[in-house]
């Protein structure tokens, strides 16, 4: 019985030590607005150097993160936004099907009905070049802007 009561405490500790999980920390300065980004969420970021990197991070230390073996100093980090991957499938993919649709009517209904319903190629043509673009249309957050980046750690 006793050994059973250690074994089911001991258990106990061990899920609350090891339910930490580390987090990107992004506070407004002006407002006092905290956002929380957990690790292995998917951003984007702009360092102070002009390199872009997207995808998943992880955190390394207090001051550094991890994007595909490249350690990147928070320090660095000129600007950051999240990147979901729901939005990152579905938006490009919806403007590129609205904007083939578009230019594949505009076409039919030129050569077939009237010559100025061409004119609708020019609106297809740029819903094409915004999928192709991929937006991503969450906040920014940058540096000059009054946001400062940290790493906490998180208890779930």
């Amino acid at each position: 019985m006793k050994y059973l009561f250690l074994l089911l405490i001991s258990t106990f500790i061990f899920n609350v030590a090891t339910a930490q999980t580390n987090a990107i920390k992004i506070t407004n300065l002006n407002t006092n607005k905290e956002k929380i980004i957990k690790e292995n969420k998917r951003i984007k970021l702009r360092t102070l150097d002009g390199q872009k990197f997207k995808g998943r991070f992880r955190v390394v230390n207090t001051n550094t993160i991890i994007f595909d073996d490249i350690n990147i100093d928070l320090a660095d980090i000129d600007a950051l936004k999240r990147n979901p991957l729901l939005i990152s499938i579905i938006g490009p993919s919806f403007f590129i099907y609205l904007g083939a649709i578009t230019v594949g009517f505009s076409v039919i209904a030129g050569v077939f009905a009237d010559a100025s319903a061409l004119w609708f190629v020019i609106p297809g043509s740029a819903l094409l070049y915004a999928g192709l673009n991929s937006p991503n249309f969450n906040k920014n957050h940058k540096r000059d802007k009054g946001w400062k980046f940290e790493i906490v750690t998180l208890t779930d």
